[in-house]
């Protein structure tokens, strides 16, 4: 029988079609290992999505004949990190948040402050450092049996924040996420409260790169990833 994904309305990042970071975490979850996701057009909502595997642990997602994602083991896969950032410093960034309730992730369900069940992760910058930061703890439909956040909710709260770091001294440019580098090390914890960390990485014409990663209370780095980001010419 095919395999197939969807991806409910609900995980939105557009209003109409899935948030970037979530879709990512659905398909490298069939990948062994970190794993590189590139995303190749919006994904569809609500719509069962044919997932083929290839030999070599590559994975592709149609939609009719169109490539919308394609995955590959990336194992190599490593970030240098800054030093964390803490509790109160995430908190405090939250105030410097430049998210807006007329852009065109309003209603993302990571990062809106516009609807009562989105994860709530609003990164601001950290002041007197170069990155953004926000505070996340994870609701208790993000878990699994074991307590542990699902690696697709994981994957969705890296993405988000890596938009406003890679816009953290210019102003906000619609951008969509078109490739995700990904690796889990440790899990989540239900009810805890985590700390969202993301820096600028570099910017060449319509594309600009940023890392993430998610912080244990402790400081641990418990999931890292690397994003590019394409702006878009339409917004």
């Amino acid at each position: 029988m095919a395999e197939t994904i969807s991806i409910p309305a609900r995980f939105n990042g557009p209003l109409d079609s899935g948030n970037g970071g979530y879709c990512a975490g659905v398909v490298a979850s069939f990948v062994d290992g970190p794993a590189e996701v590139t995303i190749r057009r919006p994904v569809p909502l609500d719509r069962a999505l044919p997932l083929h595997r290839d030999a070599d642990g590559s994975i592709h997602v149609l939609d009719g004949d169109a490539l919308v994602i394609e995955a590959r083991p990336a194992p190599d896969f490593d970030l240098d990190l800054p030093a964390p950032v803490d509790s109160q410093q995430a908190h405090e960034a939250t105030a410097r948040h430049r998210g807006s309730p007329d852009s065109l992730f309003r209603r993302c369900f990571v990062c809106s402050s516009i609807r009562d069940d989105s994860l709530n992760v609003h990164a601001g910058p950290v002041d007197g450092r170069p990155l953004v930061a926000s505070p996340w703890t994870p609701p208790p439909w993000t878990v699994d049996s074991t307590g542990h956040v699902r690696p697709e909710f994981v994957w969705s709260v890296l993405d988000c924040p890596t938009f406003f770091a890679a816009h953290i001294d210019i102003d906000l440019t619609p951008s969509v996420l078109a490739r995700f580098t990904g690796r889990l090390d440790a899990p989540a914890l239900a009810a805890e409260e985590h700390v969202v960390i993301a820096w600028p990485l570099a910017a060449h014409g319509r594309k600009r790169e940023a890392a993430a990663a998610l912080l244990s209370a402790e400081g641990e780095a418990l999931a890292v990833a690397r994003a590019l980001m394409i702006e878009l010419r339409d917004p």
